[in-house]
C-alpha cells in the first residue's frame, strides 16, 4: 500500500511520541530501581547462566536462538547470527577468498562485502548455506533511489540475497520523510521482486534518538525485513541503547542488525541481550574462539 506523504508524516510523528515516551519512562524506572542496567544476577553472562533473561530475548525477536538454549553452545548459535564483513576499498580476492571460507567453516549467516565481490562469493559459496550479503547507496545514502534499486537489481542478478542499503540521511534530518520512505520502498520492493531480503542502516551516530526513531518507523512502513545500526564508516557505530530503541520502535517481528564496533564476545552478547538478531562484524572468527 502506497502512503501519501501527509499520512506517514502523522504516522510518524505519532509513533515517534509514543516510544520517546516510552523510552523515557524506562530509563527512569531504571534510575528509580538503582541500577544502571547491567545484570547483577550473573556478572554479564546471562546466556549461560540466566536461561530466563535469555528467553526474554528470544521472545523478542531473536529468532536466531534455539529453544534448547542450555544444551547447545552459544557459539554455534551466536555464528548464525554474524555476518562476516570486509568492506575495506583496498580488500583483495584473495582476503574475500579467505572471507568467504572462514564464512563456510564457523557457519556464518552471510558475507557482506563490497557490490563488484558479489559474484566472486556467489560462485564461492555455492553449495553452503552461507547468504551473500552487499551494500547499497554505501556508505553515505545520497544517491537517488533508482540508482540505489540499479545497485539492487544489479547485486541481486550477481547472487546477493541479501541488501544492506543507507537510508537518505540529509534527506531525514530535512524533515522530507516522504523521501526517506520512497527511498526504502523502491529499495524493498526490488530486493523482495528478486528474493533478497532488505536491511536498512540508519547510521545511528548522525541521529538524534527521535530521528533514530522515526527512521526506523519508515523502515517498517516502507517494508524493509531488517533495521541496522551503522555503516562502520561514520563517526560511531553499535551500541546496545541504540539497538535497544530499535527494537522498541519496530516491535519482534523484524530484524534488527547490530554493526560497527563490535570486536569481542562480549560486544556481541550485549547486542543480543539488546535485541539484535543480526550481528555485523569484520571479527566474527574472534568472536567465536572467544566464545569456545
Amino acid at each position: 500500500m502506497k502512503l501519501d506523504s501527509e499520512t506517514v508524516e502523522r504516522l510518524v510523528e505519532q509513533i515517534t511520541k509514543e516510544v520517546l515516551i516510552l523510552l523515557r519512562e524506562e530509563e527512569n524506572r531504571t534510575l528509580a530501581d538503582g541500577n544502571n542496567g547491567d545484570c547483577v544476577d550473573c556478572d554479564g553472562q546471562c546466556t549461560t547462566q540466566c536461561q530466563d533473561k535469555v528467553q526474554q530475548v528470544v521472545d523478542a525477536g531473536a529468532s536466531r536462538l534455539t529453544s534448547t538454549l542450555g544444551n547447545v553452545s552459544m557459539g554455534t548459535a551466536l555464528a548464525k547470527m554474524i555476518d562476516h564483513t570486509l568492506l575495506k576499498a583496498d580488500a583483495a580476492q584473495d582476503q574475500i577468498a579467505q572471507l568467504c571460507y572462514e564464512a563456510s567453516k564457523y557457519g556464518f549467516a552471510a558475507v557482506c562485502v563490497n557490490p563488484s565481490y558479489v559474484k566472486l562469493c556467489s560462485q564461492l559459496l555455492r553449495g553452503t548455506p552461507v547468504h551473500v550479503c552487499t551494500v547499497v547507496g554505501f556508505p553515505l545514502g545520497a544517491t537517488p533511489p533508482e540508482v540505489k534499486a540499479y545497485e539492487t537489481q544489479q547485486a541481486i542478478d550477481d547472487g546477493a540475497t541479501e541488501i544492506d542499503m543507507v537510508i537518505n540521511i540529509g534527506a531525514l534530518k530535512s524533515k522530507d520523510y516522504a523521501l526517506v520512505e520512497r527511498d526504502i520502498a523502491t529499495v524493498a520492493r526490488s530486493s523482495h521482486a528478486g528474493g533478497a531480503l532488505l536491511k536498512v542502516i540508519i547510521e545511528a551516530a548522525l541521529l538524534t534518538d527521535e530521528e533514530k526513531v522515526i527512521a526506523c518507523q519508515l523502515s517498517k512502513v516502507a517494508g524493509a525485513d531488517y533495521v541496522k545500526t551503522s555503516t562502520g564508516f561514520g563517526p560511531g557505530g553499535a551500541t546496545a541503547r541504540d539497538v535497544a530503541l530499535m527494537r522498541q520502535v519496530v516491535g519482534p517481528e523484524m530484524g534488527i542488525k547490530a554493526a560497527g564496533g563490535i570486536k569481542t564476545f562480549q560486544d556481541a552478547q550485549a547486542m543480543v541481550a539488546a535485541g539484535a538478531t543480526r550481528i555485523g562484524a569484520s571479527a566474527g572468527v574472534k568472536i567465536l574462539q572467544e566464545a569456545a
